[in-house]
C-alpha cells in the first residue's frame, strides 16, 4: 500500500476506523469518511498524531452530490485515488412484520446506496487511469438468514452483488472489486445488540433458539482481523482477484 491513496468510508469507528488506520500503518495516504464529523476528526486526529497520513472528509454517502464533492476534494488534496473500501454501514433490527418504512430506507440508503454513490464516484475516474481496487464490506448475514436482521441482511446482499456485477464490468480497465464479509466483530454495532451481560459469549456460542449456531473459533473477530483481510485484496498480492467475498467470520457460516 506504500504510496497509494485511498478513500474509507464510515471511517469514524468500527471497522471503517480500523481498515483506516492499517492502510495508513501500511503506507497509504487515506481520505476518511464519515456523516459524523465530529467523531471522524476526533479519530483522525489521534491517527495523525501517531504520524499516519490520514485526512478527514466529511460526508454523507447517501447523497450523490456530496459524495461526488466529497471524491472531488479527496482527490484534489491526495491525487488519484488508487483504493476504495465502503465500510459505512447501519444496522436496524426488528422483525419483518414490525420494521417501519423508515427502517427499511435508512439501512438501504447507506448500506447499498451508499455503496453505489461512492463506488460508482470513484470508480468512474478509475477507469480513465485503467487502474483501481475496490472493497465492499458486507457480511456472512447477506448469504444467511438471521432473525430480526431481514432490512441488514438484504441490505448487504444487494451490495454484494453490486459488488461483483460492478468487477465484471470494469475488469477489463484493470480494476478489481472485491468484498469482505465479516461475521460477529467487537465493534459498537455488535454490542448494541446484546440484550444482556454475556452477549458476547451467546454470540460465540450461538442461539439455538434463534437458529443460530455459534463460532467454531471460538472468539468474536477483532476490528484488525477484517482490516488485515480487507488490506490484503487492496493489495498487489491479491492482483488477480476479483468478484470475490472474502468471509472472516471464524467459521459461524460454517463455510457458506
Amino acid at each position: 500500500m506504500v504510496e497509494k491513496n485511498a478513500l474509507v468510508t464510515g471511517a469514524a469507528g468500527g471497522i471503517g476506523a480500523a481498515v483506516a488506520r492499517v492502510l495508513a500503518e501500511r503506507g497509504a495516504h487515506v481520505a476518511a469518511v464519515d456523516v459524523d464529523a465530529e467523531r471522524l476528526a476526533e479519530t483522525v486526529g489521534k491517527l495523525a498524531a501517531g504520524g499516519l497520513k490520514v485526512t478527514a472528509f466529511p460526508c454523507d454517502v447517501t447523497d450523490a452530490a456530496q459524495v461526488e464533492r466529497t471524491v472531488d476534494r479527496a482527490e484534489d488534496g491526495l491525487g488519484a485515488l488508487d483504493c476504495l473500501v465502503n465500510a459505512a454501514g447501519v444496522l436496524r433490527l426488528g422483525k419483518v412484520v414490525d420494521l417501519t418504512d423508515a427502517d427499511w430506507s435508512a439501512t438501504f440508503a447507506v448500506n447499498t446506496l451508499g455503496v453505489f454513490h461512492m463506488s460508482r464516484a470513484v470508480v468512474r475516474r478509475m477507469v480513465e487511469r485503467s487502474s483501481g481496487a475496490l472493497v465492499t464490506v458486507a457480511s456472512n448475514a447477506a448469504g444467511t438468514a438471521r432473525q430480526d436482521m431481514a432490512a441488514y441482511a438484504a441490505s448487504k446482499a444487494a451490495a454484494t452483488l453490486f459488488t461483483k456485477c460492478l468487477g465484471l464490468e470494469v475488469a477489463r480497465h484493470g480494476i478489481r472489486c472485491n468484498l469482505v464479509a465479516p461475521g460477529s466483530t467487537d465493534t459498537p454495532m455488535l454490542t448494541a445488540m446484546w440484550q444482556e451481560a454475556d452477549g458476547a459469549q451467546a454470540s460465540v456460542d450461538g442461539v439455538p433458539a434463534a437458529f443460530r449456531v455459534g463460532i467454531p473459533l471460538g472468539r468474536l473477530a477483532r476490528p484488525d482481523d477484517v482490516a488485515d483481510a480487507v488490506a490484503f485484496l487492496l493489495s498487489d498480492r491479491a492482483a488477480h482477484i476479483t468478484m470475490h467475498s472474502l468471509t472472516v467470520d471464524g467459521g459461524a457460516a460454517l463455510g457458506v
